[in-house]
């Protein structure tokens, strides 16, 4: 099950920047890489991984909402490779948050 995560995190990737090139967002491409993020929250992340993913996905946040479209010929680009990113990464980030949060509730 550790290889279908690792899988579902290299194809999303791989689909988030490549759909971010021709600089596709939304559709079908949202709802995959959503599902993906999915996928990749329940089975990815160990409990080890959870501060630092959990870390890096609100420094995507923050950079997705930096305002990069504006950038001069390569802007539209990278804002949507980014808001790729954040469509795979933020279903993944409220799986793990979710889990850290009952794991927290239950020592108690």
């Amino acid at each position: 099950m550790k290889k279908l995560g690792e899988y579902a995190f290299l194809v999303g990737i791989i689909l988030a920047v490549l759909a971010g090139l021709v600089m596709q967002t939304g559709g079908w491409v949202a709802v995959l890489l959503v599902l993906l993020g999915v996928v990749i929250g329940f089975l990815n992340i160990t409990q080890k991984e959870t501060i630092p993913f959990l870390i890096a996905s609100i420094a995507l946040l923050m950079a997705g909402s930096a305002g990069l479209e504006k950038l001069p010929l390569v802007g539209g680009i990278v804002a949507a490779v980014i808001s790729n990113v954040l469509h795979l990464v933020a279903p993944a980030a409220v799986i793990v948050a979710l889990k850290t949060v009952y794991d927290l509730a239950k020592k108690k």
